[in-house]
Formats: C-alpha cells, structure tokens, sequence
C-alpha cells in the first residue's frame, strides 16, 4: 500500500538514504539546496540549507554527512562544521546523484545544467579525499547500486534508457565489461535512482514515467509499483528491518499534489545495508 511518508513540494527531490547509525531516512532538494533529515518513528524532520546545490549526501562511518555539491564533494561534521574534501568547480556542472561502495568510497556523478551530451562524469573519492575519474562521458550520471558480495555494480546514465552492469574487481576499486542490464522501453520514462534489494533485484524510478519498477537479476521485469506523481527520482529501502521501500518525486513541472513528496511502500521487500562513507 502507498502512503505519504513526508508531505513536501521538494523542486527536485532525489537521493533517500537510510542511515542505519541514526536510523533515519536523508534526502535532498537538488535544486532548493537542502538536506533533510526523517526519523520515521518519531516523525522528527530536520532541514539543513547547503550554499550550493546538492546532489546526494550519505552518512560518514565517523559521524556527520558527505555531501556531493556544485563545486566538489564537501565534508559536515556532526557539529555542523564544513569543510571540503573535494574541491573541483567546473563552470556549468553540477552533482547529481551518488553511492557509497562496500568498501566505504563514494562514487559520485555529474552532469551539466544543460544536460549536454557527454557533459558529465562519475568518479571514486575514497576517505583520505583521494579522486579517481571513472567514467568521463556521461550526460546524466544517476543510479548507482552494488550487488550485496560486491561483484556486480548497476548504473543508469538516464538519457541512455538503460540500466547498466559492471563487473567490480580490485577490491572494488576497478569496474570493467560495461554490458546492458535491462533497457526501459519507449514511451514508459527513463532510469533515474535505482538501488538492489537482498534478492539481488534492482528497483528503479522512473522519471516521466510514474512508476518503480523491480527487475530480477537476469534482467526480466518483475514488478511495477504504479505511482500518482509524474516524476519519481529515487528509492531506497529503509526502516529497522530494511523492508519500507521510500521514493522521492519532483515538483519540477508537475501540478500533482503529491509532487516533490516522499512516498512510501511499506513491506515492499528486504533490502541491503548500505555502508557509510569511510571519510
């Protein structure tokens, strides 16, 4: 069953996070510079303005949050303070969405405002702010999702259609053998955030296209979870026992009332524990 999890009118809502420390859900408005924070149990939201736009944020294993910005990847410690980690501003760029690997480093994507061809990247930063490009002709770098032994790492570059597959080696520092998982069909909306349940099923929004749909892991649809906004961006699975499946949505031209919201689908599935990042 649908719900409302947090009744908003985000721009450009993206990025749900389940933060096991603290158990609570985080999440961005891209555009609105924002992070916020949800403890569904006791219903405490926070609110945090960011000086730029921001892509994705994560929990650190050593508290405080990793926050993909405009201009680079920047550090908040649990007092608040700031500092960055990352410092690489290109002029008409931006982050978008990120994921923290098994092993702890933050894989981090780009594109350009304008969303032109090849504008954008997707790069490795591990914890002592070391940056290693891995992709450097992505248009729209969004969902990233690790296989729970680590050997296999799903990515949506959007305007592509499809979601993609990696084999991860080196620890997990390498990727190699870039292959097709699943493509979206005409008509149906393109990948955006995506993540892998513990069945290794991949769970995608589908932007325009108002669903999130479950692939198996040979690629076959397997479930479609139809949706009353137009733009659903990400999803993640969260809660104590990792089985509430949370989506956010754009209000980004889209008069539904619903839009910009964080839905909910309790009991959706089981999902995986996501690491923190190790900076």
């Amino acid at each position: 069953m649908l719900d409302i999890a947090i009744r908003a009118a985000a721009e450009l809502g993206e990025g749900p996070t389940w933060d096991a420390a603290a158990q609570r859900l985080i999440w961005v408005d891209i555009l609105g510079a924002r992070i916020h924070t949800y403890d569904p149990a006791t219903g405490r939201r926070t609110v945090q303005a960011t000086e730029q736009h921001v892509g994705a944020v994560k929990p650190r294993a050593g508290g405080g949050l990793v926050a993909c910005l405009r201009d680079g990847i920047g550090l908040y410690d649990a007092d608040g303070a700031f500092r960055w980690l990352v410092h690489e501003p290109v002029a008409g760029r931006r982050a978008n969405d990120a994921g923290v690997a098994p092993d702890g480093a933050l894989w981090a994507g780009t594109m350009r405002y304008d969303a032109a061809p090849g504008g954008g990247t997707l790069t490795r930063v591990t914890g002592d702010g070391s940056a290693e490009l891995v992709l450097d002709d992505v248009t729209v770098s969004n969902g990233l999702g690790w296989t729970a032994d680590g050997t296999k790492l799903y990515y949506a570059d959007t305007p592509t259609g499809r979601i993609d597959v990696f084999d991860v080696a080196e620890g997990g520092a390498k990727i190699s053998g870039r292959r097709p998982f699943t493509e979206i069909e005409s008509g149906a909306g393109s990948p955006d955030g995506l993540c892998v349940d513990a069945d290794g099923c991949v769970w995608v929004a589908l932007w325009d296209g108002a669903a999130v749909r479950r692939y198996a892991p040979d690629g076959s649809l397997d479930r479609t979870i139809d949706l009353p906004v137009a733009r659903p961006t990400a999803c993640a699975f969260g809660g104590a026992d990792l089985t509430d499946l949370y989506i956010t949505s754009a209000a980004l031209d889209d008069s539904h009332p619903m839009a910009g919201s964080v839905l909910v689908v309790p009991g959706a599935g089981r999902g995986l524990a996501q690491p923190a990042f190790a900076g």
